[in-house]
Order: structure tokens, then C-alpha cells, then sequence
């Protein structure tokens, strides 16, 4: 079976290698499974879900009963005091850029302490500029950058010590950035050191990838507000779309009062028959979490294994969902993104190509041979063509599917 998916030997034992180096790391995701399985059944029991949930709402969405359940649920999981979670929200950059307009007036100050936020909201903040930006709407923005992986705490909290500050923006994975993707223990340091000198800022963190990937939740430690995608971990492969905004309840409402309209808020929103969805993503969220995190760790010792630049490295502890591999070499880097698509189950015959993507500011290759289009909870290779030539990976719903696109990017990166 694996010469007829074209592997070869020589790659299946570079995979048994990997995997018998790994069975540690693997016991540690099995156990935070486990953990995580249960916050979330105790959720879904304590909400008395039932198949009356499932129903479906058109038009206004008044009294979607399966909505608001779900939104007790998630925040329940997300250890917030309400959360909206809604499939009027077309991504994790829609929602982000719903609770910054939400949370922002003319003239408030917008601080990221995690350097430049993901290359998609470069429009929305106006550091590329657009007639519908922040900077367009008058909101000032400024960032501080991170020193060898870490927070810039003295600077950060000289800044944040002024008072003037509305929002601050903390975005716990990399993006396309060069640096680590930020573990809990540095989110709580930092915001620790932001609330000994300021009690009022708004502290928001960007979830993305991160959702269960430790046991608890920027929440836990003290963030405002928190914002992820469904079609990333807590979606888990089932959900088709939409995204989430979970904390303080007042928040929490003034981000649903932007996302319909004032005076409106959750009160709306039809689910379209999608809440049964959205109830089994999350539902099986901590296995396909678990499953993406076994993947990063097998992708990572395999690849360090062969001499090249894994981070995390696989037994590193970790912040998020993603694994990025540097080659150092642009050919290398197309190769291995498109033996993933190679792997895939859907639109496994095409060949990605780096391309001029929207929102982006160099050309970016994109494998994704997704049921859902854009799902990164699904196995995903994708990079910006720019040095250091690193690709940044992410996903699996098993670990023997990420298993088996990991293998075969091995195989056609080899073989070229």
C-alpha cells in the first residue's frame, strides 16, 4: 500500500525512526486528550445538549435556542463569561477585525506587544493603506517587538504605564512571523506586568491555532477578550465555517452590537442548520487538536532528523497547532508544500504554485487539499516566497492522515 502512494522504503524507515523518538511526546498529547475531552462533555452535559439544539433558524434568528446554547458552552470551554460564536463571521481575520472596530473610537490608542500582527490585517490596522481601515477611522496604532522570543516587559510596561493606551493586541502564533509562537506562561507574565501598571487597557489575545493546545485558556490568565476561527481547532474539521469572540460579557456584547447592529446584538442571527456542525466540531476538537499536535511532533523529528531547521523542535513545549520547517532553499520549500497536496484527500492531482494572494505581500504557496476550503485544523503547508524559505505547517484530523501528507512531502522533496 505505501509503494502504490509512492513512498519508498527509505522514507518508511526515516518514519519508523521518527516515531519510535517520538513516543514521549505522544504519551503527554494523549493525556492533555484526555483532559481536554473532559472539560469539554462536562460542558456539553451541563447545557443539557439534545437533538432539539439542532434545529435551524432563518431570516431574524430570534430565539435560536441551539445558538445560545452553544455560546454558553463555548464559553464554558474557553473559561469566559459569554462568547458569540456566530457563521456570520467569514474567518479569524473578520472577527478580529470586528472586536477592534467593536473596541476602538477615533483617536484610541491600538498597541500589539507581539511586534507586526498576521499579514491580513495590515489593511484592517492601515499599515497598508485602505479607505476602510483603522488609521482611515483615526485609530492610532503602535507595536513593540519581541527580544529573542520574549516580551519586551520593560518597555511594555514603561509604555503601558502612560494610560493612554485603549487596547492591547497579543497574537499567541507567529503568523509568518520569524518568531516563536507565545506560550501561556509568557501570556501570563506579560500580563501580569501590564496590570501592575494598568488596570483599564483592554487586553485582547488572538487564539488562533492555540485553542487546547494546553489545558487552559488565555482567559485563565487574565485576557479581556479571546478570538479564534472554526475552521482551526475548536471547529474540529466539522464545522464549515464562522469564528468566535469569548470574554468579559460586556465586551462580549459590544463585539455582537458591531457584528449585527446597535440595539440588535445576540438577539440575532440565523444558523442555517448549521449549530449540529458546530456542536460535533467542537465536540471532537481535543482529539483533531491532539492528532495536529501529533503530526507537528512526528513532522519535526523527522525533518531534524535529516538536518533541518524544525521549530518546535518535538520536544519542545508548545504554544499552538503549528510547525514551521526552514530550508533555506526556495525549490525545497515549493517541493515539500506540494507533496502535502500530493497527500491529501481533495484536489490531490493539482500542483500549488506560489501566487499573488489577496491580503498578503509576497507571493505565498498554499497547500490545502481541505473538505473545508481554508481549514488550517486540516492538514495545510503554506509559506510566503521569502527568505529564509520556511514553510509553516499545521493541521491533521488523524495523525496517520498528517502522517502519511508529511511522508509523501518527504518523498517528492527527496526525489527533486
Amino acid at each position: 500500500m505505501y509503494k502504490q502512494f509512492g513512498i519508498s522504503n527509505q522514507v518508511l524507515e526515516l518514519a519508523k525512526k521518527a516515531e519510535e523518538e517520538v513516543t514521549e511526546e505522544f504519551k503527554k498529547v494523549d493525556e492533555l486528550c484526555e483532559y481536554n475531552s473532559l472539560k469539554v462533555l462536562n460542558a456539553f452535559q451541563k447545557y443539557h445538549v439534545s437533538d432539539i439544539h439542532f434545529n435551524s433558524t432563518t431570516g431574524y434568528g430570534y430565539s435560536d435556542i441551539g445558538r445560545d446554547t452553544i455560546e454558553k458552552i463555548f464559553a464554558q470551554v474557553l473559561h469566559a463569561e459569554d462568547s458569540l460564536v456566530r457563521s456570520q463571521f467569514i474567518s479569524g481575520t473578520h472577527a478580529l477585525t470586528v472586536a477592534l472596530f467593536a473596541f476602538l473610537r477615533p483617536n484610541d490608542i491600538f498597541l500589539s506587544i507581539s511586534g507586526k500582527p498576521y499579514d491580513t490585517l495590515d489593511e484592517v490596522i492601515g499599515i497598508v493603506e485602505n479607505a476602510s481601515s483603522l488609521k482611515a477611522h483615526m485609530v492610532k496604532y503602535e507595536q513593540i517587538d519581541m527580544i529573542e522570543n520574549d516580551f519586551d516587559y520593560e518597555k511594555i510596561e514603561k509604555r503601558v504605564a502612560k494610560n493612554d493606551i485603549k487596547l492591547i493586541e497579543i497574537q499567541r502564533s507567529r503568523g509568518y512571523s520569524l518568531r516563536d509562537s507565545i506560550t501561556l506562561d509568557k501570556i501570563e507574565r506579560v500580563i501580569k506586568t501590564i496590570r501592575k501598571v494598568n488596570q483599564k487597557v483592554i487586553i485582547m489575545v488572538d487564539n488562533c491555532y492555540g485553542e487546547l493546545v494546553e489545558k487552559i485558556e488565555p482567559t485563565d490568565l487574565g485576557a479581556d477578550i479571546i478570538v479564534g476561527s472554526l475552521i482551526k481547532n475548536l471547529g474540529g474539521g466539522i464545522a464549515p465555517n464562522g469564528a468566535y469572540i469569548a470574554g468579559k460579557k460586556e465586551l462580549v456584547d459590544i463585539a455582537a452590537q458591531r457584528l449585527t447592529a446597535p440595539g440588535l446584538g445576540k438577539e440575532v442571527g440565523p444558523t442555517l442548520g448549521i449549530n449540529k456542525q458546530i456542536l460535533q466540531g467542537l465536540y471532537l476538537a481535543p482529539h483533531v487538536v491532539a492528532s495536529s499536535l501529533k503530526t507537528a511532533i512526528f513532522a519535526s523529528k523527522l525533518l531534524e532528523n535529516l538536518g533541518y531547521e524544525a521549530n518546535p523542535k518535538h520536544n519542545q513545549k508548545r504554544a499552538d497547532i503549528v510547525q514551521t520547517i526552514t530550508f533555506h532553499n526556495k525549490e525545497k520549500l515549493i517541493k515539500f508544500c506540494q507533496g502535502i497536496q500530493m497527500g491529501s484527500p481533495i484536489d490531490s492531482n493539482s500542483v500549488p504554485e506560489p501566487w499573488d494572494m489577496p491580503g498578503y505581500t509576497d507571493k505565498v504557496i498554499m497547500a490545502a487539499g481541505a473538505f473545508t476550503q481554508g481549514s488550517s485544523i486540516e492538514l495545510s503547508c503554506d509559506a510566503p516566497i521569502r527568505e529564509p524559505y520556511m514553510a509553516f505547517m499545521q493541521g491533521g484530523l488523524t495523525y496517520e492522515y498528517g502522517k502519511l501528507g508529511v511522508l509523501k512531502a518527504l518523498q517528492r522533496m527527496l526525489e527533486n
